[in-house]
Order: structure tokens, then C-alpha cells, then sequence
């Protein structure tokens, strides 16, 4: 399935507002609950996915590179990785060892994040320019050498910081 522009604008249409909310500092008492939140990210992390999945399938050996279809998938990928370190505030600090977890609302994010979280915003940052530097690509061989690097850097990123127990 492939995504137009104006699909992919859709989609960050009705994302960004999600993200920029829960993200934003609230100016009343309360913060979103921290479901609310790790679902959210979830969402954010599988829009990601989403996108990776239409480059790979088109970057694979039976695949058809249409250079400016994967480029918008890749500029996609950007700004979710920019806005996704602003979706982990403290209270969603919630994995312990051994607990029955909700896949759609638990987390499955390594405590560690937030023992060194300027690591955690630096990758996200340098894989969200790594997918910018994909989306400007100008031959399809540098668009591949990007997005190559940027499935090894998606890759040690859940390596460290995904509990799979």
C-alpha cells in the first residue's frame, strides 16, 4: 500500500495534534495519564514502522523504487523521529520486571531511557536527520545507503532500549 503526499499529510495532520498536546507542558494542574501517553507513542512508533515497512518493500529485491514515493516516507519518518523523544515525560517510566503488561497502553521501554535520557534524544535526533538526508536524496543508490543506515540505527535504538522479557 502506498501513501500519496496528501495521505501522508493527513496522517501528520491528525498525529502532530496528538503529539504536540501530550508533548506541550499543560497550563492546567494535570498531565495526560501516562497510558494515554505510552499509547501514543505506540501510535507514533508504528506510523514509523508503517513507513519504514513501504521503503524497505520497495528497496527489496522484487521491489520497485519509486524515488519520490519512499522520499515522503522518509520525510515522514523525520519529523515523527523529532517529535517522538517528547512523548517519554518521566511518568511513563512504568516497566517492572515480571508485571502483566497491556500491550496497547504498557510500556516496554527500558528504564535506562530515563537514567540517561540525553543519549536517548541524540539518536533519536541523528536518525531523524539520517530519514531528512534520505528524503532529499538525489539517486536512488544514496537514498538506499540512508535508509540502510537508518534500519541500523532504528535497530541498536531498540536493541538497548526495548524490554522484550
Amino acid at each position: 500500500m502506498r501513501f500519496s503526499s496528501w495521505s501522508n499529510r493527513i496522517a501528520m495532520g491528525v498525529i502532530a495534534p496528538v503529539v504536540a498536546c501530550l508533548a506541550a507542558p499543560s497550563f492546567a494542574e494535570d498531565q495526560p495519564p501516562p497510558k494515554d501517553t505510552i499509547f501514543t507513542r505506540k501510535v507514533v512508533m508504528g506510523e514509523i514502522d508503517m513507513n519504514m515497512d513501504e521503503i524497505e518493500t520497495m528497496l527489496a529485491p522484487e521491489g520497485k523504487l519509486v524515488l519520490s514515493d519512499a522520499q515522503e516516507h522518509a520525510e515522514a519518518i523525520s519529523t515523527l523521529l523529532m517529535a517522538f523523544p517528547h512523548l517519554f515525560p518521566p511518568s511513563t517510566n512504568q516497566w517492572r520486571q515480571g508485571a502483566e503488561r497491556d500491550p496497547a497502553t504498557d510500556t516496554f521501554a527500558n528504564p535506562a531511557i530515563w537514567s540517561n535520557f540525553s543519549d536517548f534524544y541524540r539518536r533519536a535526533g541523528e536518525a531523524s536527520k539520517i530519514a531528512w538526508n534520505a528524503s532529499r536524496a538525489k539517486k536512488p543508490d544514496e537514498f538506499r545507503t540512508q535508509i540502510k543506515e537508518l534500519r541500523a540505527r532504528c535497530n541498536a535504538c531498540h536493541a538497548l532500549n526495548l524490554k522484550t522479557e
